[in-house]
């Protein structure tokens, strides 16, 4: 495979993670070649795992219809999310007021806040507050902890419902880091269950900046639930870089993109 060759299967991947899905006949538009080389591209990309074809073009592969459970999450992707949590933790300031959102990759940041002088956590994730005690009552951070209540999902180790949202409404984070299902740039950010994404949606209202955490395999991916449109966000911040198609849509909206190191 020539560098051009390269070049045109990434175009293929990155117009995947903006709408999840290609058609032949546009590819064969933009990319300026024959159907028979873009279904050759389309073939190569499939046998290594990055997609799967279907009649007329190709469709992000493995789009999840369904939640793992927060112990099975644990342990995808798990270099990327240390990243991106160090990454989001060096937006925090001291004195702030911060909401963590349910999540694997949301649950990084607290790994990184022991510097942080007199900050205020807000979460409804029981993974979360376990790690903030456990490094309170070892001296190794200061700030103040509040526990969202509500009903809770044993299954996912996190709390939802209407009593959370009436006790989210009661504050107003300086930063939200939201975790989210699925993200597309003209389908916004959206999550598996309406529960959980009303609650996520007050939070956002309600802070003075959103910031989403992800790794790459939410992108190109619609949910049940919208939680916000992307423009909404202020920062996203995730592994990689942002797809050339976004970066319009980005500017135009003042969202800052971050590709954690």
């Amino acid at each position: 495979m020539s560098l051009i060759g390269e070049e045109r299967k990434e175009t293929i991947l990155n117009l995947l993670n903006l709408e999840g899905k290609v058609k032949t006949f546009d590819l064969v538009e933009k990319l300026k070649v024959s159907s028979e080389t873009i279904r050759r591209y389309l073939e190569e990309l499939e046998n290594e795992n990055k997609l799967k074809r279907v009649y007329g073009g190709a469709v992000k592969l493995n789009i999840d219809r369904e939640e793992l459970s927060y112990f099975k999450r644990e342990v995808l992707h798990a270099d990327e999310k240390r990243r991106i949590g160090r990454a989001a933790a060096s937006l925090v300031e001291d004195d702030d007021v911060i909401f963590i959102d349910d999540g694997t990759t949301t649950l990084q940041v607290i790994d990184y806040l022991q510097s942080k002088k007199n900050i205020t956590v807000l979460t409804t994730m029981v993974a979360a507050l376990h790690r903030l005690i456990d490094y309170k009552n070892k001296g190794l951070f200061s700030g103040e902890i509040y526990f969202i209540g509500g009903w809770v999902d044993a299954v996912q180790s996190r709390v939802s419902g209407s009593i959370a949202e009436e006790m989210v409404s009661r504050f107003h984070p300086d930063k939200a880091f939201v975790s989210i299902d699925g993200m597309m740039m003209n389908h916004g950010i959206t999550g598996f269950h309406a529960e959980r994404g009303q609650l996520v949606r007050k939070v956002i209202e309600r802070s003075k900046q959103s910031i989403v955490l992800s790794d790459h395999s939410k992108f190109g991916q619609v949910q049940f639930y919208k939680i916000a449109d992307m423009k909404e966000m202020d920062y996203i911040i995730t592994d990689v870089a942002a797809p050339k198609d976004w970066l319009k849509y980005l500017a135009d909206n003042d969202v800052q993109w971050i590709e954690a190191e």
